[in-house]
């Protein structure tokens, strides 16, 4: 089994329709995929989350989700506000692993790499795994900070970044845009793997999965 976290910058970066994208490379390859969300926040009971999203656009059918609180918080913080268990590092490891039978198991973050999902953080998680970890950026103005910053943390803790993805990248790019596509693989040293058009997460199923290997360098792999 190969593991692939998914983190972002920040928030709205772009995380989900990334992972989707990532299931659909290694799914257009012929590879079983399951995808997994820890902690789902603003969202009610029964509503669909961002496992629904990916399921949409990819039509994989092996998801899971540990926790769901419904005010738009960090984890840990709505699990308080409403009065249900938090996430723990152990059971969150403990459910993951359980999908070993799937050749990829993609785990997205809430929002960016401290944000706590419990008693613990995804970069916690990324240790415990021993697994790497992929950044989503935004493409714009101070992107080359957020993502300097996460990338550094990963560095520090010895957990290897599998690249950084661009996960909105506009029709029509500004002078900071396309200055950031340069420079940040120059300020982070981790490669610019790939980037996703903006808008591309309301596409239908049979045009994002068509789509999705043009979005990564030929040579990057998720099970790299």
């Amino acid at each position: 089994m190969s593991i692939l976290l998914v983190t972002g910058t920040s928030t709205e970066v772009g995380k989900t329709v990334v992972t989707a994208a990532v299931a659909a490379l290694a799914m257009a390859e012929g590879r079983s995929v399951a995808v997994c969300k820890p902690g789902q926040t603003g969202v009610a009971p029964g509503e669909p989350g961002d496992l629904a999203e990916i399921e949409r656009l990819t039509g994989v059918t092996r998801t899971v989700e540990f926790a769901r609180y419904p005010d738009p918080l960090a984890p840990d913080t709505a699990a308080r506000r409403a009065g249900l268990p938090e996430l723990t590092l152990a059971e969150t490891v403990t459910g993951i692993t359980a999908l070993a039978d799937a050749q990829l198991t993609l785990v997205e973050g809430a929002g960016g790499l401290l944000v706590r999902l419990g008693d613990f953080t995804l970069l916690d998680l990324a240790q415990k795994l021993d697994a790497p970890v992929l950044v989503v950026a935004a493409a714009g103005l101070g992107t080359l900070n957020h993502t300097e910053l996460t990338t550094r943390a990963l560095a520090s803790a010895g957990v290897r970044c599998a690249g950084v993805v661009i996960g909105s990248w506009p029709a029509e790019p500004d002078l900071a845009a396309e200055c950031n596509r340069i420079d940040l693989p120059r300020v982070t040293g981790v490669d610019l793997v790939g980037a996703v058009p903006a808008g591309a997460g309301a596409w239908d199923r049979a045009r994002f999965t068509a789509a999705a290997r043009g979005w990564f360098e030929p040579t990057w792999s998720p099970f790299a």
